[in-house]
């Protein structure tokens, strides 16, 4: 296996002992990731919302919409990475987020104007999707040139809890904001959180390593996009990870999709309610990337994928039990444990990806990960409409919540089972 050739950052070896969050640079990245997700959440509840109450959409166009939000990482995800592996990361951030501004904002300007259509919203979503996916590669190739190689799974566990905290804060405030102001409102926050977002990112002033290739010496982007589907999918670690992430991701969609349909339409829950419950997975995530590093170092770095999988995972299966009452808190508190292997496994997973990759390779192997993992999600959108048009919402509930159940088999199967530290992913 091949190393990362990750180089630290200037002075990396003094700071190796502090947090990344004693960092100027890092804190700046953080700060923005912070102002981006917040928004980012408020408009994953508001979005459906406003489909469901002001144009009257179904659960197969709720679910078409979902779907859309993530199918642009199967349509370019892949040559995406080739894109960003000769790009300046940091300015691709930018741009990413400066087109998430405008896009996020027609919709609530065509919502006031009295021209908010189904197709608007479809377009909007597709397009955003676009753009987060060259904003989430190239911001998974920028972390290890930002913190250096010593410091990368703190960085992650710092970027992966506030990812989780901004679900349980971004859905719990979104819920109520839709409540309270309507979701077209809610959605300005998302556009206003980019916009905050971009203004940190443009601050940060760490040097970069440039492509290593000229564009004269550069192989056609078909065949860079080919090599870093193959490294991937040649790797047996790395095969593992995308199989896994691939089955929890889809199942979790496939979830949180008929969430929305179960309390809109069959529990007449409030949206307030409904980004209550939502937030108890964040709470969850949250809690498994705090303690991630801790774990990794007591369990051991692979065997902690799936010994947290296997306890977590089972917990899904009582969201399907959901009903106006107590049995509503007993599912939320099922799918806050579920969501805890998610947050820990966006942290060691991670790490074990970035750790055992060339450096010249990050920007494609992420969008590979990226092609797979949110992929999926628009599979598992797409399956929960089908499923709940067809056989009806709990039937979907319950089809996410059995792969949860089982889908740590998946690495227990694999070399990570036994692997205890990072750097036995050298060699």
């Amino acid at each position: 296996m091949t190393r990362a050739l990750v180089t630290p950052a200037p002075g990396a070896v003094d700071r190796r002992h502090r947090s990344a969050l004693a960092d100027r640079d890092f804190r700046l990245l953080y700060t923005a990731d912070a102002a981006g997700r917040l928004g980012a959440q408020v408009s994953f509840l508001a979005l459906p919302v406003l489909a469901q109450t002001a144009l009257h959409a179904g659960p197969g166009q709720v679910g078409l919409l979902s779907a859309l939000g993530t199918m642009a990482f199967l349509l370019i995800g892949l040559p995406a990475g080739a894109w960003v592996d000769r790009m300046p990361k940091r300015a691709v951030l930018v741009a990413a987020n400066l087109s998430r501004v405008a896009l996020t904002g027609s919709i609530p300007v065509a919502w006031v104007c009295g021209v908010l259509a189904l197709p608007q919203m479809y377009v909007v979503v597709l397009l955003t999707g676009v753009a987060t996916v060259f904003f989430d590669i190239a911001h998974l190739s920028y972390v290890p040139h930002l913190v250096g190689a010593d410091r990368l799974v703190a960085a992650n566990s710092t970027l992966t809890g506030l990812n989780q905290a901004a679900d349980v804060s971004g859905r719990g405030i979104g819920g109520l904001v839709v409540q309270f102001v309507g979701p077209a409102a809610a959605i300005v926050a998302d556009a206003l959180g980019f916009l905050w977002s971009v203004s940190y990112i443009a601050r940060i002033r760490a040097a970069e390593p440039s492509p290593q290739r000229t564009a004269t010496t550069r192989p056609p982007l078909w065949r860079e996009t080919a090599a870093g589907l193959r490294f991937v999918l040649g790797h047996p670690m790395l095969r593992a990870l995308a199989v896994k992430g691939a089955v929890t991701n889809l199942a979790i969609q496939v979830c949180q999709v008929s969430f929305v349909v179960l309390f809109t339409e069959k529990l007449h829950l409030s949206a307030g309610m409904l980004g209550l419950v939502l937030s108890t997975g964040g709470i969850g995530g949250f809690l498994g990337a705090i303690v991630a590093p801790a774990v990794g170092r007591r369990l051991g770095h692979g065997r902690a994928l799936w010994i947290v999988g296997a306890v977590a995972g089972p917990f899904a299966l009582l969201t399907a039990l959901m009903a106006p009452g107590p049995l509503l808190w007993v599912g939320a508190a099922g799918w806050m444990v579920t969501i805890v292997q998610t947050g820990l496994a966006n942290v060691l997973a991670v790490s074990t990806r970035q750790t055992v990759t060339p450096a010249a390779m990050l920007g494609r192997m992420n969008a590979t990960f990226r092609f797979l993992l949110t992929g999926a999600l628009s599979v598992g959108a797409l399956l929960a409409g089908l499923i709940g048009t067809c056989f009806g919402v709990r039937p979907a509930i319950w089809a996410g919540a059995v792969l949860i159940a089982i889908s740590w088999l998946v690495v227990f199967c694999s070399p990570l089972r036994n692997v205890r530290h990072l750097h036995e992913l050298g060699g």
